[in-house]
């Protein structure tokens, strides 16, 4: 068994990462590198892996039901309809993240998905989810970055989304399942 596995208190082996607090553990359990489909459901993980950049994900998860509160549960079409009311409205709410370039850019991609066809957003990210290959041996061979991930960075950016580089990227990949980077030995079944 790997040094970059945590051993939790119900004895269940999980990656480096996925013991160190009761939220990790349950979004490392339940969530992460589980396939997520659906524009809504990917928008808010888009979203949610924005307003990460620069801060701890345990900060977004703490504050997810606050986040989903305040943007109407990631619908892309009520979203993409907020108004500078609703900028103002979110600047002033101390349960999010209130960066201002993050607000702007959470609605200003709603208004670009929401120009996409129903499941267009879901096929085009999707549509980048590189070929299955192993799980990692260890923290060391879980990539920051791929050539799947900056061509999807590349290719959101050309169609006018904000906050999503090569980086933040491969993190929706891994949140979203179309990378599985539990490590070896993590206990987490392997997705079809």
């Amino acid at each position: 068994m790997t040094a970059d596995l945590a051993i939790g208190d119900d004895g269940r082996a999980r990656c480096f990462w996925g013991g160190s607090s009761p939220e990790y553990a349950a979004y490392h359990d339940t969530e992460w590198g589980r396939p997520v489909r659906g524009d809504d459901a990917l928008f808010e993980r888009l979203t949610l892996e924005a307003f990460q950049s620069g801060l701890s994900w345990i900060t977004i998860l703490r504050k997810r039901p606050a986040f989903r509160a305040a943007f109407d549960d990631f619908s892309i079409a009520k979203v993409a309809a907020y108004t500078e009311a609703d900028v103002a409205r979110l600047m002033a709410d101390e349960g999010i993240v209130r960066n201002r370039m993050k607000v702007d850019a959470a609605l200003h991609n709603a208004r670009v998905a929401a120009e996409l066809a129903p499941g267009e957003l879901t096929e085009l990210l999707w549509s980048f989810a590189p070929e299955k290959r192993p799980r990692p041996a260890g923290r060391g061979a879980v990539p920051a970055i791929t050539a799947e991930s900056t061509a999807l960075a590349k290719t959101l950016k050309k169609r006018g989304l904000k906050f999503v580089g090569p980086t933040t990227a491969y993190a929706l990949m891994q949140a979203t399942g179309m990378v599985d980077d539990h490590l070896i030995g993590c206990w987490v079944p392997v997705m079809g």
